[in-house]
């Protein structure tokens, strides 16, 4: 009788997209990598990739995301991601959900990050990379990684040019326009993310 149920469950399952996603493993981010293996996309679209009633449009093709698309906070010219210099990076990644089509009326989403209330005049400026802290729409929909192989997660970089040194400073970081359900039941945070920083005197 179990053996019975372990089949027709197996039967249900499907290859290209789990019953549970969850984290995946972080494949190259090198150009080198990058343009050999994946598509030079065409910007600000979905990168849509139909399957042919049943039959099955795989493996499903990947918009290359460079590293070099970080500038400052690539790890190219400076392989601390400016911690050493007081200025650090910190990067930014959406969840993969398969299907999943974000933003809102065709606009990428986007990253900003504040400090909260009390510590607003401690965080100073800010820049994202790529600029403007872009999610670019080509990147989406993903596929599933038995569907899309070469997939590469896009990252956007925050950096803290002049935080205020020997301070903790609660900062918050929100994806607009957020087209998730915020205060969700899987998840009260999505579209969001916290975390404290602190940068010591040397």
């Amino acid at each position: 009788m179990f053996f019975l149920t372990m089949y027709i469950m197996l039967l249900t399952l499907d290859d290209y997209k789990p019953t549970w996603q969850d984290h995946l493993t972080t494949p190259a981010y090198n150009d080198s990598y990058q343009v050999p293996t994946n598509v030079n996309c065409k910007p600000d679209q979905f990168f849509i990739q139909e399957d042919s009633g049943k039959v099955r449009n795989n493996p499903k093709r990947s918009c290359q995301f460079n590293r070099t698309l970080l500038q400052d906070c690539s790890g190219v010219s400076d392989r601390f991601y400016g911690y050493s210099q007081g200025k650090p990076c910190v990067l930014i990644k959406l969840n993969r959900v398969i299907g999943m089509l974000p933003g809102k009326d065709r606009q990428s989403p986007y990253v900003t990050c504040g400090a909260k209330r009390e510590d607003s005049d401690d965080i100073g400026p800010l820049a994202y990379f790529p600029p403007n802290g872009t999610f670019n729409l080509m990147y989406y929909p993903y596929y599933g990684k038995e569907a899309q192989v070469n997939y590469t997660q896009p990252l956007v970089a925050v950096q803290f040019l002049n935080a205020s040194l020997n301070v903790d400073i609660d900062v918050e970081c929100k994806i607009w326009p957020n087209t998730l359900l915020e205060g969700s039941e899987r998840d009260k945070f999505a579209g969001r993310v916290s975390f404290r920083l602190r940068i010591n005197e040397k």
